[in-house]
């Protein structure tokens, strides 16, 4: 496997958080303000750590950032250029092959499995907890009506 090579433009993803993001907070204070009770970062299965866990429901839920998860609305668009741009296109595939294998280890383990978008909790983190709390994935926001099923 090649290796990374630092540039200016990538210097800014250095030291990304990877729990207790911005996202992550808002939904968890929206959930709590609904009286809902979780845990952070309960390990289902192997290679599957949910952002947080409603046990008494049984709802595993997974925030979903809009770069790093490929958001249909938001996420990149454009092909990546540069020194690494093979291994971001090998990361980004990573990651859906990964959120696609804590889907069903979870779904295996008896959970009710909950991804929302980053667009989607801070537009309204109320409804977006709302909607894990019925046990619902909610759409992106800026998803056509059409698209939702």
């Amino acid at each position: 496997m090649a290796a990374w090579v630092t540039t200016t433009i990538s210097k800014h993803l250095h030291g990304r958080r990877k729990e207790h993001t911005e996202p992550e907070l808002l939904l968890r204070r929206a959930l709590h303000a609904s009286g809902a009770r979780f845990r952070l970062h309960r390990r289902l299965a192997p290679g599957c750590t949910p952002d947080l866990v409603l046990p008494r429901r049984m709802i595993a839920v997974f925030v979903d950032g809009d770069y790093w998860h490929s958001c249909p609305v938001h996420g990149r668009t454009r092909p990546f250029e540069g020194p690494n741009a093979a291994l971001w296109e090998q990361k980004m595939a990573r990651n859906k092959e990964r959120d696609a294998h804590s889907t069903l280890a979870a779904q295996r383990a008896g959970w009710t499995v909950v991804r929302v978008w980053e667009c989607t909790v801070r537009s309204d983190p109320q409804t977006a907890a709302r909607a894990v709390l019925q046990g619902i994935s909610p759409p992106p926001t800026g998803t056509p009506v059409s698209d939702i099923q």
